[in-house]
């Protein structure tokens, strides 16, 4: 039952503690998960920082009543269903709390079956509301708001942005690298309220972390050497919009605490000022990273995750999305196209047959890669096999063959490049060079510069472009990295 990804959520509001370990132990013995709350306050508090699927609710709670906490549901979050439980069978209170707006009401003492069949009832009709919804806005054509797909990962990902893109709440997104995280967030943005603000994105792996506090919070005109001028910030930029932060997880620590104030006052500073500034934005963040094994190592903080981590949605891999690639990749060509100048192109079907057996660790990022590689090397608009990179290919021979900065230059230099760099025990013969090697530098056919930037490339390649592991591959510092892409013009 619930999404193909996960099981529905359910919250369990009573302030009796046996009656509430009783319907979460029914609950998750149907497949279910649960949390549970003693009060309506608590209640209220739990959905800042969790969004159920559907909610059990008591009339009767100490304090604020459960009429009153489902007056403030439906206000915030509309979407959510709420059945009440009540010990009480007076018609009034029943009528009461369906006219506030309670998807159903359990009459207590409860009975197991009534309940689950209720729960279950409740989850899967606005499961169904969110199919309609999301099919009327284009997902039966094989996209939605700009995220392309088909299968069944794919509708439940729209399902899920389109349940939480109404609702004002931060929204943590999980994927590999190039999985399109950044198009998710924007399809959360354009189906909200705040669809006609700004949408900011912020990479967050390629800001050196001694610049993080002036991008993400700006700074005055001479905070430091070199700010000549006031700069505005990402947060203020995002003023009445979303703001999206990529790879969040490699924020510094100090700044992570930053960001905190940030989400809980919704005001700051710039870097070396003194006026307050504020900024209403809603929070979008994603990452390739396990939060919680950071925040369990000490590398992020757990009261931030929490805030950022309200509503979490994860994106499959590209060969978790089965048929997907018959969609993409005439999409992707048609952009391709578009932005050569160049006639419409066609894939091969031993071409397409190529893409679908190759796992693509690089997600659709790498697709896209291989297509653009592939639309230089083609002849007469169609691509064929001979035009994918070895890798795709499957040959393994001819992987030895793959794009390296000696392809230029004459082939019977005696180290030959392997798809995994200099191999130093591997020798190219040739008639004419058995085994000869430069007699000196001069005779080099790539210089250290050619070679170097051939090594980032491929690091940045293998890596789908993230910074930080492309670093650690190259065993250099992130900020190190960013100088030479600079240096060479890969920015």
């Amino acid at each position: 039952m619930g999404s193909t990804q996960h099981a529905p959520l359910v919250l369990v509001v009573d302030d009796d503690d046996d009656l509430r370990a009783l319907v979460c132990r029914w609950l998750e013995l149907s497949g279910m998960r649960t949390t549970e709350c003693g009060d309506a306050e608590a209640f209220l508090d739990r959905l800042e920082t969790s969004l159920p699927d559907a909610v059990c609710l008591d009339i009767n709670l100490p304090g604020l009543s459960g009429l009153d906490a489902l007056d403030a549901v439906n206000r915030q979050h509309p979407r959510i269903p709420v059945l009440m439980l009540t010990a009480e069978a007076a018609p009034a209170s029943v009528v009461d709390a369906m006219n506030r707006g309670a998807f159903d009401y359990l009459t207590k003492p409860l009975e197991r079956t009534k309940l689950v069949s209720a729960v279950t009832h409740a989850v899967r009709l606005e499961q169904a509301r969110h199919e309609v919804a999301h099919l009327q806005k284009g997902a039966d054509a094989g996209s939605y708001a700009g995220v392309i797909g088909r299968s069944a990962p794919m509708r439940d990902v729209f399902r899920q942005i389109e349940r939480v893109a109404g609702r004002d709440i931060s929204v943590l997104i999980h994927g590999e690298s190039g999985t399109g995280k950044e198009l998710v967030a924007s399809a959360v943005h354009e189906n909200s309220r705040r669809a006609g603000g700004p949408f900011v994105a912020v990479n967050c792996a390629a800001i050196p972390e001694s610049l993080q506090d002036s991008e993400l919070f700006g700074h005055e005109r001479g905070a430091f050497t070199g700010a000549h001028k006031t700069r505005t910030g990402c947060f203020e930029r995002a003023d009445g919009g979303t703001l999206f932060l990529d790879e969040v997880a490699e924020l510094a620590l100090p700044v992570q605490a930053k960001l905190l104030r940030v989400l809980q006052e919704r005001s700051f500073e710039r870097v070396g000022g003194r006026a307050t500034v504020r900024s209403d934005f809603r929070l979008v963040t994603a990452t390739h990273r396990d939060l919680r094994k950071m925040v369990a190592s000490g590398r992020f903080r757990e009261d931030l995750y929490f805030r950022i981590a309200v509503f979490e949605l994860d994106l499959p891999a590209l060969r978790d999305r089965p048929g997907d690639l018959q969609l993409l990749v005439p999409r992707l060509l048609e952009r391709i196209a578009a932005a050569n100048g160049s006639p419409p192109l066609r894939l091969s079907e031993r071409a397409m047959a190529a893409l679908e057996r190759y796992p693509f660790p690089g997600n659709v990022r790498e697709l896209e890669n291989v297509l653009q590689r592939a639309a230089v090397l083609m002849t007469g608009g169609v691509v064929d096999v001979q035009d994918l990179p070895p890798i795709v290919r499957g040959d393994a021979a001819a992987q030895r063959d793959a794009p390296s900065p000696w392809d230029e230059v004459d082939n019977s230099v005696p180290t030959a490049i392997s798809e995994h760099g200099l191999d130093q025990g591997e020798r190219v013969d040739t008639p004419d060079h058995a085994s000869a090697e430069p007699a000196t530098l001069d005779d080099l056919p790539i210089n250290l510069d050619g070679l170097e930037r051939w090594a980032i490339q491929r690091a940045l390649g293998d890596t789908g472009g993230q910074l930080t592991d492309a670093a650690k591959a190259l065993g250099i510092g992130r900020t190190t990295l960013y100088r030479k892409l600079t240096k060479y013009g890969l920015r």
